[in-house]
């Protein structure tokens, strides 16, 4: 259990700047409500984390506020709100050149619940450090930040103070999510006034333990028919399961990898069934299966040499919001800092970033005994975080199972399979064989009406 008695003091003086954006450049005037702002964090401010606010389009007043945390670590809230789970998502077909337009999205989460998606840790997005030092930062700082960030924001906003309040996010946030939520019920425990009505957190294809989560990748491998089953019996045998640190003496065990990392190299790692882009030979993964897949966008290669591409990579639609966000016009709208930012990247993989926490398991160990409500959702076809590593460190907490694998249904289709546990909720989707339905990292993203529901349900105690 990490701890910060911060003073009572720090919150009283709000270090904050906040606007109301009642037209986009690409959409015009919004039908719902935005606001963008900055809210500084540390001894003098000297970090200034931007985020962008939308009410509920339901009853602000009475649903849930959500935190939402894009992974990376580096990418951008606007990531998700594009992407994911926004109101507002590009409209590729209609892109004629200059700002690319945008159109609504039917599924946005923001129909049952107002979020805040933030630009975090520092260096992220439009957030920004007045200082050197400051732009140092770490998964122990970014949630220490972070929750900084949270209180003095709803310190500014005091009527949704009473509202239910959900941590969520995806990908690389998975980390923190946890950490963060133990800072606000440690926080709450000591007396930090006022009080946070933090209810649960949502995560979504999580980065959890990251030996665990990397280690699933051979496993899942052979589930998915990407290896042999001979190629997995021996890399198991020989490697004695061990596929992130193995024994380099072992001859046997380094000739396996090297022939699974033949076989999946190649692969786009954030959904297996679609077509990787990359026009140079794929680099080899090496032994040790890093973390790099989950936020490289090749956007370089996007610009400088699209006719080389081939066939339509996902990361084609990101380059609609570098060409959106870079816009002066955009940036004046979202009233962003003249001068604090000289390129927006949608994923900045260049953070002066130290990865301090290799586990969250023990949070979630304690945060469950506490009773706030998880969900955890992941997809089918993620190779970056499969759900076979989520599902064994989910089993490791020892949970009491209620449900186990049952499906459950959207508009008549069965849109995935569901473990309930005792205060924790597991949803892996549907495996399907037809591209068109496959889920991947991350899951919003390919499957959005199923995922409004999923959330629409658990958001009111409603079974899946």
């Amino acid at each position: 259990m990490y701890l910060i008695a911060l003073p009572l003091l720090i919150f009283s003086h709000i270090a904050a700047s906040q606007t109301i954006v009642e037209t986009l450049p690409g959409f015009g005037k919004l039908p719902f409500k935005l606001e963008t702002g900055y809210v500084g964090v540390g001894e003098a401010d000297e970090v200034q984390l931007f985020y962008y606010f939308l009410e509920s389009e339901r009853d602000p007043s009475f649903d849930p506020l959500v935190l939402w945390l894009t992974g990376g670590p580096g990418c951008s809230g606007f990531s998700a709100l594009a992407f994911e789970i926004g109101p507002l998502t590009f409209d590729y077909l209609s892109y004629t050149g200059g700002i690319p337009p945008l159109k609504l999205n039917p599924y946005s989460w923001t129909k049952v619940a107002s979020i805040i998606f933030i630009d975090a840790p520092v260096g992220t997005g439009f957030s920004y450090a007045k200082t050197t030092e400051a732009s140092y930062t770490s998964d122990t700082k970014s949630a220490q930040q972070t929750y900084s960030f949270l209180r003095k924001w709803l310190m500014d906003h005091p009527k949704f103070l009473d509202n239910p309040l959900y941590i969520a996010g995806d990908s690389y946030s998975g980390k923190i999510i946890p950490m963060l939520v133990q800072e606000i019920s440690d926080g709450n425990e000591v007396g930090h006034q006022p009080p946070l009505n933090i209810k649960g957190y949502i995560m979504g294809n999580p980065v959890t333990d990251e030996h665990m989560d990397l280690n699933s990748r051979v496993p899942y491998a052979q589930l998915k028919a990407l290896i042999s089953e001979e190629l997995y019996e021996s890399t198991k045998l020989n490697c004695m399961g061990e596929y992130i640190y193995p024994n380099t003496s072992n001859a046997l065990c380094i000739k396996d990898l090297q022939n699974v990392t033949d076989c999946i190299g190649g692969l786009y790692y954030a959904n297996i069934l679609e077509p990787s882009c990359t026009v140079l030979s794929p680099k080899s993964m090496g032994l040790k299966w890093d973390r790099g897949a989950l936020i490289n966008d090749s956007v370089d290669i996007l610009l400088s040499t699209p006719k080389l591409l081939g066939p339509w990579c996902r990361s084609y639609n990101y380059l609609y919001s570098y060409i959106w966000a870079n816009d002066r016009t955009v940036q004046e709208a979202l009233h962003i800092r003249e001068g604090t930012k000289e390129d927006w990247e949608r994923c900045n993989s260049s953070l002066s970033y130290l990865h301090d926490v290799q586990t969250v398991v023990p949070y979630h160990r304690n945060l469950i005994k506490k009773g706030y409500r998880v969900l955890v959702y992941s997809g089918d076809q993620d190779l970056a975080i499969p759900y076979v590593g989520t599902q064994a460190w989910i089993k490791s907490l020892n949970l009491t199972i209620e449900d186990d694998w049952a499906p459950w249904f959207v508009d008549g289709q069965v849109a995935g399979l569901a473990s309930i546990y005792l205060f924790f909720l597991i949803h892996s989707f549907y495996i399907s064989k037809q591209p068109s339905f496959c889920t991947g990292h991350t899951a919003p993203e390919y499957k959005p009406k199923e995922c409004y529901g999923m959330l629409e349900r658990w958001l009111a105690y409603y079974p899946l």
